[in-house]
């Protein structure tokens, strides 16, 4: 993850790490899966571009390797670079014996079956056959070499829209969709809800089915490329002027909060809890979220809040398709980004957002020469207890799950801790066994019951950490114990004239109306632009206080491919974590492109993309 206030990683570095994780993730549902055999290593290897041989293999497979993790991965793709085009030609050109570009079947059987790792000579003529495109008995190896080169760039691109296409798919835990949330007189426990900053989902838009004369197929004119050039600079002054001053008396207004956090998922996608709100009467509201300190030394903030967050405020209605976005969070005060206006009475949806900018995967470097953390320890009197640095971080995670800050954990707020870290939740006969082992106060866990209960799962694995550091690593933390894949926030409400109340909510329609309300607060404050000679594809840049987002709606009966380039962008960073990539969109649907946020806020940035439209195949 990156925050963005120190120098980030190259382009280079976080192409290659964007590389490295697609291609894990085609082959394993999680990066902390493990690699088990010779044909999962060669497997992921293939759909990271590489072509291993049995040598490479067994070079990283030998018969004491088990194993090997995906920060093993990262290590075998930085020794194993992709094959060149001049590389092959020097090879080929050797076997061109007489230097006209050509290899004969000949040739090819003779230095394919007699040298390195042979081949048999049908497996020779089923190559050749593919090969030899005219039929005419010989192979011209540049351009086989140019296909080669471009098919495994076709399959590294193939592998991050799968990426991108599997982001719902989530390991068994707060996100998990598959989750079925139990019932409860409080609030149903929630699963948490994948938001789209790096992938995200393509909806239908039913505005795009009026037009029955828009061509389904584009003109020879049309497929040819077409781009777009979005020029915007900004001064760092210029996001000074628009900060919303807060309400006079706002100390004496009606105020609840909630406090959740943003996880970052295996798959890139970001999950949150969401909220329901109601108001009993119209009023006036203050509304404010930001990233929730953690640190205990006023000298040192915790590094994750610089991570740009938003609320995004639907309507309640009786059907997800009534549901219409209300307001959000856009001016920004410090860390805190706040709305300020009149409500009427009634029940929203709060939908916590954060573009991805600043919270994202980094290449992660395998250090062996690291003593693991210790999280348990054993006294002078030879029993378990934790060591201080996790009683720490227990603290830090009841700290993040105590939603209402009331300092205990009810059953509702424990299982969202359970569901997060095991997928599993506890039952209320589970519950009661908890009140007659730990400390409770009024049926909910204390803090030092909280202790109490993760020093038992210890000691009976007999002080194995195994199953700590799952639940460390699914809370955010790495084996520094440093909270790195998570942003703690929280949400305040103040209304003038009325008390008002949320709780976390479950809805099989979360992901789809946090993306509807992003969407939304795109295309209502800018008009949009077709690309050049696509008369049917536009491109929606809107500029906001302190981010820059972009949507693209495809308006044609088959599916586009835009091409995107932030290189001549300055003091910029990309949801997508990199200046160059290319999106897929369906027919008659808009996406959500990127967001786009300053490196450096103190210093003026510059937005200079340039989307086009790759030729159709």
């Amino acid at each position: 993850m990156s925050f963005q206030e120190s120098p980030r990683p190259s382009d280079e570095e976080e192409a290659f790490y964007m590389q490295c994780r697609a291609a894990y993730l085609s082959v394993f549902r999680s990066s902390l899966t493990n690699i088990t055999s010779k044909q999962q290593l060669c497997r992921a290897l293939q759909q990271a571009g590489r072509n291993p041989s049995h040598a490479t293999l067994n070079k990283y497979w030998t018969p004491r390797t088990s194993k090997l993790n995906f920060d093993d991965f990262c290590e075998i793709l930085k020794s194993e670079k992709k094959t060149e085009e001049a590389e092959l030609m020097r090879a080929f050109k050797k076997m061109d014996v007489n230097g006209d570009g050509y290899i004969s079947h000949s040739e090819l059987e003779k230095a394919l079956t007699t040298k390195g790792e042979k081949m048999t000579t049908e497996e020779v003529n089923a190559i050749f056959s593919l090969l030899d495109i005219n039929k005419d008995g010989k192979l011209e190896y540049a351009e086989f070499c140019r296909l080669l080169v471009s098919t495994v760039e076709q399959c590294q691109a193939a592998v991050l829209e799968k990426l991108e296409a599997n982001a719902k798919l989530k390991r068994q835990n707060f996100g998990s969709q598959s989750y079925s949330p139990p019932k409860s007189a409080i609030s149903q426990a929630a699963a948490s809800l994948p938001q789209p900053p790096e992938t995200p989902r393509a909806d239908s838009d039913t505005t795009l089915k009026k037009d029955s004369r828009l061509s389904s197929r584009p003109s020879s004119a049309r497929s040819r490329r077409s781009s777009l050039s979005n020029p915007i600079t900004v001064t760092s002054s210029s996001t000074k002027a628009t900060k919303i001053p807060e309400p006079p008396g706002l100390q004496e207004w009606n105020h609840t909060y909630v406090k959740g956090c943003f996880f970052l998922e295996d798959d890139g996608s970001i999950s949150s809890l969401q909220y329901q709100l109601h108001i009993p009467q119209t009023t006036n509201v203050y509304l404010t979220i930001q990233p929730l300190s953690l640190s205990h030394r006023p000298d040192k903030p915790s590094s994750w809040m610089s991570v740009d967050t938003a609320l995004f405020v639907m309507s309640a209605g009786e059907t997800k398709e009534d549901s219409s976005l209300v307001c959000f969070t856009e001016s920004k005060d410090k860390e805190k980004y706040v709305w300020k206006g009149e409500l009427n009475a009634g029940t929203y949806y709060l939908l916590p957002f954060t573009s991805g900018c600043k919270l994202k995967k980094t290449k992660s470097k395998k250090n062996f020469s690291n003593k693991p953390v210790e999280l348990v320890y054993r006294t002078d009197t030879g029993e378990l207890d934790l060591t201080r640095e996790l009683r720490e971080v227990l603290s830090d995670i009841f700290e993040v799950i105590d939603m209402d800050g009331n300092g205990l954990l009810s059953l509702e707020e424990y299982n969202f801790f359970e569901l997060r870290t095991s997928g599993e939740k506890c039952d209320k006969d589970a519950w009661a066994v908890c009140k007659e082992n730990f400390d409770m106060r009024k049926n909910q866990l204390t803090r030092q019951g909280f202790m109490e209960l993760n020093l038992m799962e210890a000691t009976e694995k007999d002080g194995d950490p195994a199953d700590l550091w799952v639940t460390l690593e699914a809370m955010g933390y790495n084996r520094m114990l440093e909270l790195v894949d998570a942003c703690p926030f929280q949400v305040d409400v103040y209304c003038e004239g009325t008390q008002p109340s949320t709780q976390p909510l479950s809805m099989d329609s979360g992901p789809k109306l946090l993306n509807q309300a992003v969407q939304k607060s795109i295309t209502a404050r800018t008009g949009a632009k077709a690309l050049r000679g696509q008369d049917n594809v536009f491109i929606y840049t809107c500029r906001g206080e302190h981010r820059i987002s972009s949507l693209i709606a495809n308006k044609t009966n088959q599916k586009v491919t835009v091409h995107v380039n932030n290189e001549q962008s300055r003091n910029c960073c990309s949801s997508r974590g990199m200046s160059v990539f290319a999106v897929e969109v369906p027919a008659r649907t808009k996406m959500v492109c990127q967001h786009i946020l300053p490196i450096n806020e103190r210093q003026d940035w510059t937005y200079n993309c340039v989307e086009t439209i790759l030729p159709c195949t």
